[in-house]
């Protein structure tokens, strides 16, 4: 409200950890934060208290998929189905998906064709300083 910056275009990315074992005040929280406009995106999914009711309680707008499922794309066949799972969980609940942590072409085009909604990793663009990102936008 202070600033008059539209909600709509704020994403707040929490992690599993917030949310713990006993998730009943931050999801009050997370609801009103959500009633604002601000989307919700629940980061580094699978590796803490990945709870499938916590899906339902939660009023989330978008899955992050950890890359520690994502680096061995083509080498475990037990983190392809995982990744495959939750890009179709997720979209069968009407989340976007996020696989985070994509650093080759393979890795990619697996992603790619199992219809996963946003990509991060180094594969695109390195963490740079804000000197380097003004840059490139002026």
């Amino acid at each position: 409200d202070k600033t008059g910056f539209p909600s709509t275009y704020l994403e707040l990315e929490i992690t599993e950890n917030l949310v713990g074992p006993d998730a009943a005040d931050v999801s009050r929280q997370l609801k009103g934060i959500r009633a604002l406009g601000v989307e919700i995106s629940i980061d580094d999914f699978g590796i803490a208290y990945s709870s499938l009711s916590r899906l339902k309680q939660l009023p989330l707008n978008t899955l992050k998929i950890d890359r520690s499922f994502v680096q061995d794309l083509g080498k475990k066949e037990d983190d392809e189905v995982i990744v495959r799972t939750i890009i179709s969980m997720a979209h069968s609940l009407n989340l976007k998906v996020v696989a985070e942590g994509v650093e080759t072409q393979d890795q990619f085009k697996y992603i790619k064709h199992h219809h996963c909604d946003i990509v991060q990793g180094f594969l695109f663009g390195k963490p740079i300083p804000i000197t380097e990102i003004q840059k490139l936008v002026t």
